[in-house]
């Protein structure tokens, strides 16, 4: 199955536009704790989770058949979008800032031979993380503001076919939230590209964050018509993109949106404004994630027992040599005493 999930800062709901029959989401207005989000994606997945889940939202469903691909877009800025009534929604108890890490690890940990297809993006932060066949799908994908922009005034981008209203071509926080429907509509068709990557037996992982609609509300006003028309694009590219990552995966997907329109905790982590330039480190200017290499256990384990071996050979022959009788072991004082008795 493949899930989608938007979530945000201060919005409170958390909807499942599409599911297979493996996975079972009842219908009711059961309220999930915020940071639970990742354990429900987890536990779709048919990965074990930390601590028990009690939300009753999540069926049991067919343990046989699992999810082969989990995508969590985070939108910012609205505490509820107008989906379509087709799909199950419930509300968010204690909306905190989380992250699919545990899922993450989960998969390289049980797939770590299949290089399953792993990405997690933040594209008004210029953050990035791809991993596996990931860095092969999406090595055209605009990952960084320059890069977005740029993408969004080529003669194949999504200008040329959605319909504006009141947002201006002119205007950079219009330009940075209709690049990041760009980066949906870019990720869909690199991956149409790469069927292949979605018929396999490994789960795949798609985290995105969204943060467009929040400063198009921070810059017009939650009441102007900017507002009204930018979270109107966001609600047809979002179930556009979820309908094609479906299709993609032929229809082993769960597609889950979570709303949310200002994160409670306090702890939450420092990002600056999707407007403030880049500061990322000169030898790291796209601020990218280590890249794990899977080799590291073979290594590791070589330099281990080499280690090892070579620390228990100094205790041998360390303690060969203390206990050493110099006239019967030793050659040297076997030759010294014949000479002397020679002479």
């Amino acid at each position: 199955a493949f899930y989608v999930c938007f979530s945000g800062v201060s919005g409170d709901e958390f909807s499942v536009l599409r599911s297979p029959q493996s996975v079972v989401f009842r219908d009711g207005s059961w309220p999930i704790p915020g940071e639970r989000i990742p354990d429900v994606a987890a536990l779709s997945m048919g990965f074990s989770v930390e601590e028990d889940l009690s939300w009753p939202g999540l069926a049991v469903g067919d343990l046989f058949h699992r999810p082969r691909a989990t995508v969590l877009v985070t939108v910012k800025g609205m505490d509820k979008l107008a989906l379509p009534v087709k799909g199950v929604s419930y509300p968010i108890e204690n909306a905190v800032p989380f992250s699919l890490d545990s899922v993450a690890n989960a998969i390289h940990t049980l797939f770590s031979e299949e290089t399953p297809v792993v990405l997690q993006l933040a594209p008004s932060e210029e953050r990035v993380y791809m991993v596996g066949k990931a860095n092969s799908v999406f090595e055209d994908l605009s990952v960084t503001l320059r890069q977005l922009r740029n993408r969004l005034f080529q003669d194949n981008s999504i200008l040329g076919s959605l319909p504006l209203n009141s947002l201006s071509r002119n205007n950079e926080v219009d330009l940075l939230f209709l690049s990041e429907l760009q980066v949906l509509h870019d990720i869909a068709s690199l991956l149409s590209r790469h069927k292949h990557l979605a018929k396999d037996h490994s789960p795949d992982l798609y985290s995105l964050e969204l943060s467009g609609l929040e400063e198009v509300g921070k810059r017009y006003g939650e009441d102007s018509q900017q507002f009204k028309d930018a979270a109107q694009i966001l609600v047809d590219s979002l179930q556009k993109f979820a309908d094609e990552m479906f299709n993609l995966y032929s229809g082993n997907a769960v597609v889950e949106v979570v709303a949310v329109k200002a994160f409670n905790s306090p702890n939450i982590r420092k990002t600056r404004s999707i407007l403030q330039s880049s500061q990322s480190e000169p030898d790291n200017p796209y601020n990218l994630a280590y890249p794990y290499n899977y080799n590291y256990s073979v290594i590791f384990n070589i330099i281990l027992w080499m280690m090892i071996g070579l620390a228990l050979a100094v205790i041998v022959i360390s303690y060969n040599l203390w206990n050493m009788d110099p006239g019967y072991d030793s050659i040297i004082y076997r030759m010294t005493n014949q000479k002397i008795r020679m002479d």
